[in-house]
Parts: structure tokens; C-alpha cells; sequence
């Protein structure tokens, strides 16, 4: 990433509760934030509270004054919203166009990409608040990386500067990728929800204040142990489908 690394004029688009904050940590990494699209008094607010140096400006000006141009918008608008700036021919060549969508892999961008632009997809693997909390969230973050080849190493340093961990992510897998993102995020939500709503019925205050040392921590037991061996009672691994332990019955 090298001279391009150095300090890339960077905009963004769209001012939910990711766009800001990656902003905001790339800009803590010494970039320059060159502008940023906010419609709602509320992405507006956001954007004046996590950027607040930075103007707010229509999209075809963030394009054409960055060198790296960020699209954190709704995954239904990330199509039309590239097609779009492609019939206007608004991007630009060599400009690094990248989206945080976890579903989508880089074809997504290939409007973009056919103008001359250099296409990442970089999603944080981390639910968003919106807010300064989570740019000290990203240092604890994997990131999945999705990019042709000669760019990973792009898309990489861009992750490491925010904060976070980079994991490459073929562009085959996006699916099953968004998949295993959504039914964790989803799951967690339901169960918190599930179970303070227990706690409050039976009148315990503060439920989620409650339950937030047990929630943490049970998760955290879960993560250390994913990836490890299933063992049966006498120690075979249960991974090892139709493979018998020496000396077991059958063997």
C-alpha cells in the first residue's frame, strides 16, 4: 500500500453507524476525510459527532474529491447506488472503491471496476452502535477481505490501520460468510432479549445489567472452544466421521 498508503483523501457514503466510524479510525490513522453523505437529521447528527471537522457533502463531490471512496449504505442499495455513479461515469481510474456489505464479494462493484476504479470489499465483523464506543471495538475485530488478488494486500493494511484483524475471504464464500454473520448477530440478539424478558417479568432490575457478566462470558467460553476437537467420552474425536479409534470395537 506503500505511497497510496501515505495519506489517501478519503469520502464517504452513507452516515449509519458503520460509515462514521471507520472514518473516524482511518482518520485517526492519519488520513484525510474528504467528505461524507448524510440525508436524516439523524446520519447527520452522527456524522457531525464522529466527524465533526469533516463536510457534509451530495455524492458525486465525495467521489470526485477521494482517492478511496467508502460505500457503508443498506446491502438493497449498493447495486443501484454503484450502476448509478458508473452511467454518469463518476468513478474515477485508480480510485479505490470499497463497500462493507457482508454479502456481497467484489463483483458488486464491477461498474466501478470497468471505469478504472480498484474494487475491496471489507466488512468489520462487529455490530455497530454508531457511536466513539466502537472504535475501540475495532481493535478487538476481524475484518473479512474480499479482492483481487494484486489488492489484498490493500485491503489488508486498510483493516491492520483501522484496528482490526484482516481475514481473506474468497469471493465464492461471501454468501456463506454473510450467512454465519447474520444467524450470530441474529441469535444473540433473540436469546438477550429472550431472557431479560424473563428476568423483568419476575421483577429482577435491570436485566440486561443482570445478565451482562453471565451473556459475556458464556460467549466468550463458546468462542475459545470453536475450532477445537469434539471428544466422546473416551477421547475420540467426533470430527472424524467413520473413523474408528485404534482398539475400539469394530476396529
Amino acid at each position: 500500500m506503500s505511497a497510496r498508503a501515505g495519506r489517501l483523501g478519503i469520502g464517504i457514503i452513507g452516515a449509519g453507524r458503520v460509515g462514521p466510524v471507520l472514518g473516524a479510525a482511518l482518520a485517526g490513522a492519519g488520513h484525510a476525510i474528504t467528505g461524507i453523505s448524510a440525508v436524516s437529521a439523524e446520519s447527520r447528527d452522527r456524522a457531525e459527532a464522529m466527524l465533526p471537522a469533516v463536510p457534509i457533502l451530495d455524492i458525486p463531490s465525495i467521489v470526485e474529491r477521494s482517492e478511496l471512496v467508502i460505500l457503508a449504505v443498506p446491502d438493497s442499495e449498493l447495486e443501484s447506488l454503484v450502476a448509478g455513479l458508473a452511467a454518469t461515469s463518476t468513478w474515477l481510474p485508480g480510485q479505490l472503491v470499497m463497500h462493507t456489505a457482508a454479502g456481497f464479494g467484489t463483483s458488486v462493484l464491477a461498474p466501478a471496476q470497468a471505469l478504472g476504479a480498484i474494487p475491496l470489499a471489507i466488512h468489520p465483523a462487529m455490530d455497530f452502535t454508531g457511536t466513539s464506543i466502537d472504535i475501540a471495538r475495532l481493535t478487538e475485530s476481524w475484518f473479512a477481505v474480499t479482492a483481487p488478488g494484486p489488492v489484498q494486500p490493500i485491503g489488508q493494511a486498510l483493516v491492520v490501520e483501522m484496528g482490526g484483524e484482516p481475514v481473506i475471504v474468497a469471493e465464492a464464500d461471501r454468501a456463506a460468510y454473510a450467512e454465519a454473520i447474520e444467524i450470530a448477530t441474529a441469535f444473540s440478539r433473540s436469546i438477550v432479549t429472550q431472557a431479560t424478558g424473563i428476568l423483568g417479568g419476575i421483577g429482577v432490575e435491570h436485566p440486561g445489567a443482570f445478565l451482562s457478566s453471565l451473556v459475556r462470558s458464556s460467549v466468550d467460553n463458546a468462542l475459545q472452544e470453536a475450532g477445537r476437537p469434539r471428544l466422546d467420552a473416551s477421547g475420540f474425536d467426533l470430527g472424524d466421521e467413520g473413523t474408528a479409534p485404534t482398539g475400539s470395537i469394530g476396529g
